[in-house]
């Protein structure tokens, strides 16, 4: 008889293990679906200031290229040059 009082024990502490573990579970997974919606949202943001900031050289470009051909022609020279440089050391 003291034998089943322990399994009957050993049976209720398997089963409060097993719904703590399952709400453990279920908190993780709430906190990683949050972790992945917060960054799906900095990443959009990031990806729309990045195209703000190419849009903002592409105009300067464009309005480089119009005004001043010449020296723009020699920045892209430089600048060439140096990533050149850099790319082969």
């Amino acid at each position: 008889m003291t034998q089943t009082h322990y399994s009957s024990d050993a049976g209720k502490t398997v089963h409060d293990l097993r719904e703590k573990a399952g709400e453990q579970i279920a908190k993780v997974a709430d906190q990683v679906e949050g972790a992945a919606t917060t960054l799906a949202k900095h990443g959009r943001d990031v990806g729309e200031n990045v195209q703000e900031v190419a849009d903002n050289m592409k105009t300067a470009v464009n309005k480089s290229v119009r005004e001043q051909p010449m020296t723009t022609l020699a920045v892209a020279a430089a600048v060439g040059f140096v990533l050149g440089a850099v790319w082969k050391s």
